[in-house]
């Protein structure tokens, strides 16, 4: 029993080595890139040695024997070696072991976390550069026993990178995890609410200012002992330098004197006082890194006075960026390329640090940083949203089932609400001011909106996101009725075609002879139709009915104008904009008092029966003249 193992273990071995070769063979560039297929390596992989022993006990003789492979190789080679490609080959014919079930699926990613522990920070650039290239094909199968392990390794990592000087990398491993991990998984996901408390922010204490009675006292001593020392040189110069002094008073009589008025002064740019606000300031990281002590009605009026004094000193720091932008290219100057990121080529002076020195001495320097200021009001945002979201409005918009763990019982007054909301508002207007306000401010907003989704997703006990596919039955029926119901409907209802069928007699072709089918028809028979759409407009019940009334309306009256314009073109100006439409169709009644006007007008000059040119032009044309001696 004892020697079976052994020899399975010297077997596998031996298929190692077999693979190693067959895996030089073709890649004989030592390229990282392609990955080894199982194309590449031919039947020999399947060759695995016979041996009686349980699955259990072929994937640990697999993996003794690939983990002696890797030690023996990593001992002898180093990453910057050209041999080094042998320990590349070798994990990727650990993933396609792992992939066709013939070892531990989470081998490969052991290896690589041990990998990753006996190289340098610049190793592990090249260790990751190998892991980002094979992402796609190690999490492709057997993901929940790889999970385990690939957060581990990249925890690891990250402890072992400083975010200021390893920003780039930082990034890397996170969006790594992040395409590693599906969208809705749980692992990364802070179930239970809790705050990162640990992040205690330490500053100075300032020593207390002196008092105006302390300063007055100071003053009133210095000017005493000015006093006591010209006393004495006076009584010395005797009375020959009197006509000194009377004349410097007669010089300072005649300069002009120097006062500034109460508007040059008003004009003058206030500056904040950073020795009130330095402890102020500093004192609202501790609110940043655990909201829940604002609970406390103490701590939230000190959290308010604190916000509304940052507030209004950072209104009086310049907001202008081009100062920022200027001085860019002088300091860049300065620093040179001394601290250049070795692999990634990225200049660390624009690399961002995410946690700020609190000496004093940098206080006046930070402030006046617009980056600085940007980062406190953006975490002022993170704040008061989540005091918002405590108001009795978005406690009633949250779903039945809820975590319990991240919904608090405490509720924030509307005092409490409105000045949050007020806050907020001002300090959205704040982070606009700038050259690119307006598109930092947009950025944020997006980025905390969808953070709201995230919250609440976690609020409702995160479920899936991952939708069932839909089943092939169920989309050919969706397809068959979307088609019936935006088909091009051509045949109306009168446009029957049953006769056509075999059989039918001759009676059928009656209906087509009916002469409403292809006379022109009356303008009345539209008016008639008007009516009952002025009905329906009145009587309608939502606006798409009375909307589609006010169209079969607006149809009919333009066949009403088209079917009159030959006849009653000159009714058309009493029209207004088809209101009127009747006036149409009423009688014409006789103008008698249109005629009596233009009698009048025409007074004694004109005959009262007229000429005969006038009475031939008034009589109908069939009628014949009467002749002239009638009369």
């Amino acid at each position: 029993m004892s020697e079976t193992p052994l020899a399975t273990v010297s077997a596998y071995r031996a298929l190692i080595q077999k693979l190693l070769a067959r895996a030089a063979e073709a890649k004989p560039d030592n390229n990282v890139e392609p990955p080894l297929t199982e194309a590449d390596l031919g039947g020999e992989i399947w060759r695995l040695p016979d041996t009686d022993g349980a699955q259990g006990t072929n994937h640990a003789a697999v993996e003794t024997a690939f983990r002696e492979k890797f030690y023996e190789l990593l001992a002898t080679t180093t990453i910057d070696d050209p041999a080094f490609i042998n320990i590349w080959n070798l994990l990727d014919i650990v993933s396609i072991f792992s992939d066709n079930e013939q070892c531990e699926p989470a081998l490969f990613f052991w290896l690589i976390e041990e990998l990753l522990d006996s190289q340098t920070i610049d190793g592990c650039r090249k260790v990751f550069d190998y892991l980002e290239s094979r992402r796609e094909i190690n999490t492709a199968k057997h993901f929940k026993q790889k999970s385990l392990v690939i957060l581990r390794s990249c925890n690891e990592l990250l402890r072992r990178l400083s975010r200021a000087e390893d920003t780039v990398f930082c990034g890397r491993v996170f969006i790594y995890l992040f395409q590693s991990f599906p969208l809705g998984d749980k692992s990364s996901v802070n179930l239970r609410g809790e705050f990162h408390t640990e992040n205690v922010t330490t500053f100075d204490e300032i020593s207390k200012k002196p008092s105006d009675e302390d300063r007055m006292e100071v003053d009133a001593q210095g000017a005493q002992a000015e006093t006591t020392e010209t006393e004495p040189t006076q009584a010395t110069e005797g009375q020959g330098d009197q006509d000194n002094a009377v004349q410097a008073k007669e010089v300072e009589s005649k300069a002009p004197t120097i006062t500034v008025s109460d508007k040059e002064a008003a004009k003058e740019p206030q500056k904040p006082d950073l020795d009130a606000l330095y402890p102020v300031f500093w004192g609202l990281q501790g609110f940043f890194s655990s909201p829940t002590r604002l609970f406390d009605a103490e701590n939230f009026a000190a959290f308010r006075n604190g916000l509304e004094q940052t507030l209004a000193a950072f209104k009086l720091i310049n907001t202008d960026l081009d100062t920022r932008s200027t001085t860019k290219g002088t300091d860049d100057l300065r620093r040179g390329l001394k601290r250049k990121r070795n692999g990634d080529a990225v200049d660390i002076s624009s690399s961002f640090n995410p946690k700020y020195l609190t000496s004093r001495e940098l206080f006046d320097l930070e402030v006046n940083d617009i980056a600085f200021r940007r980062h406190v009001l953006v975490q002022a945002l993170i704040l008061l949203d989540f005091i918002l979201s405590l108001t009795p409005e978005a406690r009633s918009r949250l779903p039945k089932t809820i975590n319990k763990a991240v919904v608090y019982n405490y509720v924030v007054s509307d005092e409490d609400a409105k000045w949050a909301a007020r806050t907020r508002n001002l300090v959205a207007e704040y982070l606009q001011q700038g050259a690119d306000g307006k598109f930092y401010y947009r950025m944020v907003d997006t980025v905390l909106s969808r953070d709201k989704n995230w919250v609440r997703w976690k609020i409702e006990n995160c479920p899936p996101i991952e939708r069932p596919p839909l089943a092939a039955d169920d989309y050919a029926n969706a397809c068959e009725a979307a088609t019936k119901e935006f088909a091009d409907r051509k045949l109306t209802s009168s446009s029957d075609l049953k006769f056509l069928a075999e059989g039918a007699n001759m009676d059928n072709l009656e209906p087509l002879k009916d002469r409403k089918r292809f006379e022109t028809p009356a303008a009345e028979d539209f008016m008639k139709r008007i009516l009952d759409d002025d009905f329906d407009i009145d009587m309608a019940q939502s606006e798409k009915d009375k909307e589609d009334a006010m169209r079969a309306r607006a149809s009919k009256v333009w066949r009403i104008l088209r079917l009159t314009s030959r006849s009653k073109l000159g009714l058309f100006d009493k029209i207004d904009d088809g209101k009127n439409i009747d006036v149409l169709f009423k009688s014409p009644e006789p103008a008698e008092d249109e005629k009596k006007a233009s009698d009048g007008e025409s007074g004694s000059s004109r005959p009262a029966e007229g000429t005969m040119e006038e009475k031939s032009l008034a009589e109908p044309a069939g009628k014949p003249t009467e002749p002239m001696g009638t009369e």
